[in-house]
């Protein structure tokens, strides 16, 4: 209840308009906070001072909403970010544990690639792996931190790795229902030099197949979003197929537009596609005459960046058809790759027909 006091002639006022302009600004300040509900003046009696009457107004606190304010701050790390996916529904507990772990395996290579100069982790380590490649010594210590990460996980079945010539089951007491195939340190030639290098696996289930779901919004390869005209392909012309040598010819021809391709290839796979994503263009490792089927393995390399591609709304091809589309036969099983906007990958399927 809140009292106050006013002249006859503002009363008048007051009562009539229902405005505060007419109060004092003691009176303003005493109410400025209240919602006005009811408000009556008391009758005059005969022989009452006309100076001054009472008036008694209810008030009753308005209720402000609380706003949260955004942390700008605030950080969205890969662990919490799965969490909120097994929570909405998206994924199982046993992915969300196999991609932690995962998570885990790729901060530990990404460390010890870091200080492989002072470590001694730089050179060959002396022996060759299953496709005929000189291992690294960083090579072998991946492979073991990859390999032993999916295995403390208890969600791994079966784990299959570049660097081994089989796939290893996991030990009973630890397995589990999904079967991981990795390359645990791609680009591993260049390290020495400094160049980009990165870990690419793929998540498999038994009797599924590894489809891509994707929508054309918000694509980072549409075509038409494209900021640069670029080609990043290994380069062996003298080794190539007439038809794609052909391709290559015309893209080099600047055309209507008056911007020719220009050609990119710094030998890691992780490196070349990323600056692909962003930028847009084509990626390309093609089959020749010393790789009858391409030098990329299907499984733990040309199937994730295919379906990478395709999330971001482009396309993975052999040449021919949809890489997410063929059936493995084997573990290391290669095929020639082709990733970019669909339009581009498009045309490139047109000259090799």
């Amino acid at each position: 209840m809140i009292t106050s006091t006013a002249t006859s002639s503002k009363l008048q006022y007051f009562s009539s308009s229902h405005s505060l302009s007419s109060l004092s600004p003691f009176q303003q300040s005493s109410l400025d906070t209240k919602a006005f509900t009811s408000c009556s003046s008391p009758a005059k009696k005969k022989q009452a001072p006309a100076t001054t009457t009472s008036i008694k107004c209810m008030a009753v606190e308005t209720t402000k909403t609380a706003v949260k304010k955004k942390n700008a701050y605030e950080i969205q790390t890969l662990t919490g970010w799965l969490l909120k996916q097994e929570q909405a529904g998206v994924i199982d507990a046993e992915l969300t544990i196999v991609l932690s772990s995962i998570s885990m395996a790729c901060k530990q290579i990404a460390s010890l690639v870091q200080r492989a100069s002072i470590s001694n982790l730089t050179g060959v380590q002396g022996a060759v792996n299953i496709q005929g490649e000189d291992q690294k010594k960083l090579d072998v210590i991946s492979n073991e931190v990859f390999s032993n990460c999916l295995r403390s996980s208890g969600r791994t079945g079966i784990i299959a790795s570049e660097e081994e010539d089989v796939p290893v089951a996991v030990e009973e007491s630890y397995s589990g229902n999904y079967i991981v195939v990795f390359d645990p340190l791609d680009g591993s030639s260049n390290i020495d030099a400094a160049v980009s290098t990165g870990s690419i696996f793929g998540i498999y289930h038994p009797n599924d197949e590894c489809l891509a779901d994707y929508s054309d919004e918000d694509s980072l390869l549409d075509s038409e979003e494209q900021k640069n005209r670029s080609l990043c392909i290994q380069l062996r012309p003298h080794m190539w197929d007439d038809k794609l040598k052909k391709y290559i010819d015309d893209l080099k021809d600047p055309g209507p537009t008056g911007k020719p391709y220009s050609a990119r290839y710094i030998g890691s796979l992780v490196g070349d596609f990323h600056r692909t994503l962003l930028y847009g263009g084509i990626y390309g490792y093609p089959r020749d005459t010393k790789s009858k089927n391409g030098k990329l393995r299907l499984l733990y390399e040309c199937a994730p960046m295919s379906y990478l591609a395709e999330q971001a709304g482009g396309k993975g091809s052999d040449g021919h058809s949809r890489v997410l589309d063929i059936m493995p036969t084997e573990i290391h099983q290669r095929v020639p790759l082709y990733i970019g906007s669909p339009d581009e990958v498009d045309k490139l399927e047109k000259y090799l027909a």
